[in-house]
């Protein structure tokens, strides 16, 4: 799958990105039609029950990678490279090759390390960036680029991964005016998760937009339904059916 399509389309279109995490949700998002599909290292907290992204391993990348390629037949996949295994371009290239065996098309690199992008992609691995708030390495969640010199700094390394050649830049919890900035700035689609409207594209951890956590509350997520309530409401009724009888019934039931 040619991913520079994504920069030479840039402008002509919303890209529309989702993570998943297993073989199941992966069909659905591919069946959907939408444009990327991410295995975040986000799994640490919406799989694993980890607080942070930092305990997520190789082996749990690859191990979702697969799962999600048995998955998505058409729509490419993006992945994480965790936590200490892009130290080098030596250790980032031996591991992006593990997570394309594993059916990944293209990986995510947190932060501005011009040495590994610039060493993935002359061996032809396409790489997408990440910029703004970075999981990996951030003290805490919050809002960066507010103060004038954050803001240049990230605009600045958006233009030095801009330039390496990246096919597209995920803008995370910055100032929309920022984003603009960067996106009006640069030839590669920014991707936005709290960066505003004016990114060319957006993207959101699946079980955050379903609803599946409701503690979890950051101002730019929007639920698109309340997978927490349709659940436990199954979940009760399938509980009271089996305490009074009514399930299995005859419908249900081999003769």
């Amino acid at each position: 799958m040619e991913l520079d399509a994504f920069r030479n389309g840039k402008g002509k279109g919303k890209i529309i990105m989702l993570t998943a995490y297993d073989y199941q949700i992966a069909r659905i998002l591919d069946e959907a039609g939408i444009d990327l599909i991410l295995v975040g290292d986000s799994l640490g907290m919406v799989v694993q029950g980890h607080m942070d992204t930092r305990s997520v391993t190789m082996e749990d990348m690859i191990y979702h990678t697969q799962s999600v390629a048995r998955g998505a037949k058409k729509t490419p996949i993006i992945v994480d490279i965790p936590i200490n295994c892009d130290e080098t371009p030596k250790d980032a290239l031996e591991n992006a090759r593990r997570l394309l065996k594993a059916g990944a098309h293209g990986v995510k690199i947190e932060g501005n390390k011009p040495e590994v992008i610039e060493a993935l992609l002359k061996e032809g691995i396409p790489v997408m960036g990440h910029l703004g708030l970075l999981p990996q390495t951030a003290p805490s969640y919050r809002l960066k680029g507010k103060q004038p010199d954050e803001a240049e700094k990230i605009f600045q390394d958006a233009l030095e991964v801009d330039k390496l050649g990246v096919f597209s830049i995920v803008l995370e919890c910055i100032p929309e005016g920022l984003a603009r900035r960067i996106t009006e700035a640069v030839g590669a689609p920014t991707i936005g998760i709290g960066a505003g409207k004016y990114c060319d594209g957006q993207v959101l951890v699946i079980n955050d937009m379903l609803g599946l956590d409701l503690s979890f509350t950051p101002k730019y997520l929007k639920r698109y339904t309340n997978l927490n309530q349709i659940i436990k409401e199954a979940v009760g009724k399938f509980k009271e059916e089996v305490k009074n009888g009514k399930y299995p019934d005859e419908e249900h039931t081999y003769q």
